[in-house]
């Protein structure tokens, strides 16, 4: 059946539209200067006794340091009957520790000219800050204590629970939040990256117990990494950190396992999400895709940029610049440590919810079954490459982005390397990943609005579809 499903979407998505013609560049314009990658940062890399990461940057100049310290273990470590609750600790962890109060923390943290951000995703709980480099003494003080003695006072964690259960209130509102959560059921089912936002019963089930002992399992120096990008040197650096978080005891108890194997493919159903009186309609599209640092991630992410990617791709001038279905589409890769997906993501008048549905297969199947023009590609590289080198010019993304490549399990030379790898893609490569990635039999879709016109709709397309609760 899914072979029939597949001819039918070719025959009927071939029939629909024509391939988009590249606009010719005025011809007095100079030629492109010679690409830059970027260039990999000196980083110094060490461990302590105690089994925590250090990977230092020194960037001498303006003065400042920005710090990123990342633990593994993120909503996919929480325990089945607290899903999400990893959200809950990150809102909590710097509201008290055994000797500073909440209101002590932002002080403190403040006079060094910084503030924390708390981020958590499936794989990991990240803290960052950036602070003035004459302040570093003060400030990893601060943040060595809130890794080792966060305390989640009774009434901060009051306060963080009603807080998060009414952003959840509102999330659940947006269908962009709802189809999130959809997917990730759809591709994951019961495997623990299916949990990406925390649910109300969990919230309210939550004590700060419970976040002192998920606190103990998660926060340990053996499974940890503290990244420093900025002004400093690095014997003066090393000593300090020694000082800071060498005390920082590994618990008794083993570390958290290792996560079960993910899933490797999904079936290509329309999973419809139920949102009565929507004017428009959700659409996503995923499946499962590259890893960071498998061999052919970077030639998947051009492959990606030349589909969706970018504003100047083959989707967007189809269904945005062409046809009007859509204000803004895209599509991307989203790594996982342990699984990489990547997806399409549309919101339609629901009039055309049909046809947009038919020209974003149509888009995935040209993908797979046509080459890239020269002008595609090297507009998608040179775009991934400038967009890096842009994004990684503040200390604090590169702090971030490095604590990331390190949840992956790869090397600090990979920051680099992904450029590099970018920027010498080959369309023979671009075509490989093509095929064996964007097929759209490969796509679960999920569809959030009116189910009513989301049946009529699709129903021509002869792809089965089911209602989600």
């Amino acid at each position: 059946m899914k072979t029939l499903y597949f001819v039918f979407a070719v025959v009927l998505l071939a029939s629909s539209v024509v391939a988009q013609k590249e606009t010719p560049l005025p011809k007095d314009l100079p030629p492109y200067g010679a690409e830059k990658t970027l260039q990999a940062p000196n980083v110094k890399s060490f461990k302590l006794d105690n089994g925590l990461t250090v990977w230092l940057v020194s960037e001498p100049g303006f003065p400042k340091v920005a710090f990123s310290l990342a633990v593994r273990g993120g909503l996919a470590a929480d325990p089945a009957e607290r899903p999400g609750i990893s959200e809950l600790l990150s809102k909590t962890v710097d509201q008290g520790t055994t000797t500073r109060s909440a209101k002590q923390i932002a002080q403190e943290l403040q006079a060094t000219g910084g503030d924390l951000s708390v981020t958590v995703d499936r794989d990991a709980i990240q803290l960052s800050t950036a602070v003035l480099s004459s302040k570093l003494d003060p400030a990893m003080t601060v943040l060595a204590d809130l890794v080792e003695n966060a305390s989640f006072p009774d009434a901060e964690v009051a306060l963080a629970k009603r807080d998060l259960s009414d952003s959840l209130k509102q999330q659940e509102s947006e269908p962009s939040f709802l189809a999130r959560r959809a997917m990730a059921k759809v591709l994951f089912g019961a495997h623990p990256y299916h949990v990406t936002a925390p649910t109300q019963d969990s919230i309210a089930a939550s004590t700060p117990a419970d976040l002192r002992r998920v606190f103990a399992q998660r926060f340990r120096p053996d499974q940890g990494i503290l990244v420093a990008v900025g002004d400093f040197q690095y014997d003066e650096m090393t000593a300090a950190v020694r000082a800071k978080f060498g005390t920082w005891k590994v618990p008794a108890e083993a570390p958290l396992a290792a996560l079960p194997t993910p899933p490797d493919k999904v079936e290509h159903d329309i999973f419809i999400v139920n949102r009565p009186g929507s004017v428009q309609t959700t659409l996503d599209l995923s499946a499962f895709g590259p890893r960071m640092g498998d061999p052919d991630y970077e030639a998947a992410e051009v492959a990606n940029a030349i589909y969706g990617g970018i504003f100047s791709s083959r989707l967007v001038a189809n269904i945005r610049e062409d046809k009007g279905y859509t204000y803004s589409p895209y599509s991307a890769l989203r790594p996982l440590e342990a699984a990489g997906t990547l997806f399409t993501w549309a919101d339609v008048r629901n009039e055309v919810t049909g046809p947009s549905l038919n020209e974003i297969e149509y888009e995935l199947n040209r993908l797979a079954t046509t080459s890239p023009t020269t002008q595609e590609l090297g507009k998608s590289e040179r775009y991934l490459v400038g967009n890096q080198a842009i994004r990684l010019q503040a200390r604090a993304a590169v702090g971030r982005e490095l604590s990331t490549i390190w949840t992956n399990g790869l090397p600090p030379e990979e920051i680099a390397t992904s450029s590099r790898k970018i920027a010498t893609t080959k369309s023979a490569d671009v075509d490989a990943a093509a095929r064996k990635y964007f097929p759209a039999y490969r796509m679960a879709i999920v569809a959030v609005g009116e189910e009513t016109v989301i049946r009529d709709a699709l129903a021509p397309l002869g792809i089965p579809m089911r209602t989600l609760p």
